[in-house]
């Protein structure tokens, strides 16, 4: 293993939050990038030599998730990427875009992944589209990128101006500081002439929720992939049904995906937004500034 990045769910794995009855002990993390330097017999997908990235859902090929997805999933219950050595299924791996470096490489498996899920896989996101992205973590950052690449206008979130600042200069077409105006849903359609966004990319949860069902237009989508604020509400659901509103579930996503995204990635160049990256012998310390959330995009470590 080359390099491995840290997603807000490993924080909680790793405090006992995420699945209190989770089997110990667990190697943590999701998301990682190594070189194959061995094969099992008849292993054709990969050879040794090759770089590949780790899939979140292992035997999750494509269309919906399979009855027992949440069972394969690495970083819990099954043993994740920080690791010098792991053993995986050859279906369980995609080649790394060439371009992008080992650190780089390690962001797409769950941030990555999950934005194009939404974006996407989902939404079909394109040309004339306006997709409102929550906060400024690894997802929120990829979903900027992949946003602006798809030729959709942006609006971005957060509590720090500083970040606003550094989303416009990834091509946030607006920005919105939710500490400032904590009922943004207005501000939202004000910036949409009274309309609406065509796709909130929801990672708050129980507190942004029902801002973000005012802030979609009638008939538009909310992709809901996070829970920071909470996971239990108390939400209004006559917008959800008057107007039309889809809310989309989205859990990372498949093998398919995860190869359209390379693809994709490798085609316009683009590059993960990084914010700091540790030696493999300071997981602590990242852990701890993940926790923190000041970071800016994601948070690597390096073995």
């Amino acid at each position: 293993m080359g390099a491995a990045s840290l997603n807000y769910r490993d924080l909680l794995m790793v405090r006992g939050l995420y699945n209190p009855k989770q089997p110990l002990p667990l190697i943590p993390c999701s998301d990682g990038v190594g070189e194959v330097v061995a094969i099992g017999e008849g292993v054709t997908r990969v050879g040794v030599g090759d770089r590949v990235i780790t899939l979140f859902s292992q035997g999750w090929i494509s269309g919906d998730p399979p009855l027992d997805s949440l069972r394969r999933t690495l970083g819990g219950p099954l043993d994740g990427t920080l690791t010098e050595f792991m053993v995986l299924s050859e279906e369980g791996v995609v080649a790394a875009p060439e371009h992008l470096s080992d650190v780089e490489a390690a962001t797409l498996t769950c941030a990555g992944l999950t934005a194009w899920s939404a974006l996407a896989t989902q939404a079909e996101v394109g040309e004339g589209d306006t997709v409102l992205v929550l906060g400024t973590g690894g997802v929120s950052i990829f979903a900027l990128q992949i946003a602006r690449l798809l030729g959709a206008q942006v609006i971005v979130t957060s509590s720090s101006d500083a970040k606003l600042e550094r989303a416009r200069d990834l091509g946030a077409t607006a920005t919105l500081n939710y500490k400032e105006i904590p009922k943004w849903a207005k501000a939202v359609k004000e910036l949409t002439d009274g309309r609406g966004v065509d796709l909130v990319v929801e990672v708050g949860g129980a507190d942004t929720l029902p801002q973000s069902v005012l802030a979609v237009r009638p008939g538009g989508q909310i992709s809901l992939m996070g829970n920071l604020t909470g996971g239990a509400l108390e939400l209004n659901l006559i917008p959800v049904f008057m107007r039309g509103v889809r809310i989309q579930g989205i859990l990372v996503g498949h093998r398919q995906g995860l190869e359209a995204l390379s693809r994709f990635i490798t085609e316009h160049q683009m590059r993960p937004v990084v914010d700091r990256v540790f030696a493999w012998s300071e997981a602590r310390q990242a852990f701890e500034h993940l926790a923190a959330a000041r970071h800016f995009g994601k948070i690597c470590l390096r073995s």
